[in-house]
C-alpha cells in the first residue's frame, strides 16, 4: 500500500533523510523506530508531503506522491496524526471532527464516520460540545485520531501517539488502535518511541539511526533481537 524507496530529504543544510526504504503491507501495521532526532517524524513528514524529498520515490498503492501538495495526498487517502497533536485548541470536539473531513462532499457517509469515530472513543461524544482546548492530555490525543479518521483514509500515519500521556491511557489508545486496525484492515505507519507497545500492536518494524533504516524485521523477530532489547526495550 505504502513504499518508500531510497528517499533522501533535508532541512535546509541539515540531512535528516538518508536514502530511506520501507513498506507498508495493505492492512498491516508498520513502526519505525528510533532516538530523537533519527527521522522518524521526518519519514511521516516526507510522506504526506510536509518535507520533500530531493531523491527517491514515495508510492500509495503504485501511484507516485512524492512530488504532490499535501492536500492532495491527503485527497489521494493519507491522514496523519502529528506529534503534539495539534488540535483546534478554541473549536469544540465536534467542529474539530468535522474539520477532518472537510475534503468530503458525502454527507451520509461522513455521519456515519462521526457514529464510527464515537464508537471507538465515547469520551468525544459525552464531549462534542466542549473546547477542545479543555480537555484532557488523552483526550486530545483521542481527538486527534478521530480526526484523521474522519477523512476515511487508505493509510493512517501516527506520530508519536504516547507522548506525554499517562502509562493507562496510553495502553487504552493502543489498544483501540489495534482494534481499528484489526476491525477495518486501515493500513498504519506508526512512529513511536516505546519500542514495546509499537512492536506488541506492528507486524512489521524499523529502526532508524541518524536519517537510515539500519534494521528492518517482523516485529516478533525485532523484539527478540539483542540491539533492539538493549537499546529500545531496556533488558
Amino acid at each position: 500500500m505504502l513504499k518508500l524507496q531510497d528517499v533522501h530529504a533535508s532541512y535546509g543544510p541539515v540531512l535528516a533523510l538518508r536514502g530511506v526504504s520501507l513498506e507498508v503491507p495493505k492492512g498491516g501495521i508498520a513502526t519505525v523506530l528510533g532516538a530523537n532526532g533519527a527521522g522518524k517524524s521526518s519519514t511521516l513528514r516526507a510522506i504526506s508531503g510536509l518535507l520533500h524529498p530531493s531523491s527517491g520515490v514515495i508510492e500509495l498503492d503504485g501511484q507516485r506522491i512524492d512530488r504532490l501538495q499535501p492536500e492532495r495526498i491527503v485527497r489521494l487517502g493519507i491522514s496523519q496524526v502529528p506529534e503534539g497533536r495539534q488540535i483546534f485548541t478554541d473549536f469544540t470536539v465536534g467542529e474539530n471532527l468535522r474539520l477532518g473531513a472537510y475534503a468530503r462532499n458525502d454527507r451520509d457517509g461522513v455521519r456515519r464516520d462521526l457514529e464510527r469515530v464515537f464508537s471507538y472513543f465515547p469520551v468525544l461524544r459525552e464531549r462534542r460540545g466542549q473546547t477542545a482546548g479543555l480537555l484532557s492530555g488523552g483526550e486530545q490525543q483521542m481527538l486527534a485520531i478521530g480526526r484523521a479518521l474522519m477523512a476515511r483514509p487508505r493509510v493512517l500515519l501516527l506520530d508519536e501517539p504516547s507522548l506525554g500521556l499517562a502509562p493507562l491511557v496510553v495502553r487504552e489508545i493502543f489498544r483501540i488502535i489495534k482494534a481499528i486496525n484489526e476491525e477495518e484492515g486501515l493500513t498504519t505507519l506508526l512512529v513511536e518511541q516505546d519500542a514495546s507497545l509499537a512492536l506488541g500492536v506492528a507486524q512489521h518494524g524499523y529502526v532508524l539511526e541518524t536519517g537510515s533504516v539500519v534494521l528492518h524485521d517482523s516485529a516478533e523477530n525485532l523484539r527478540r533481537d539483542d540491539s533492539v532489547r538493549r537499546s529500545y526495550l531496556g533488558f
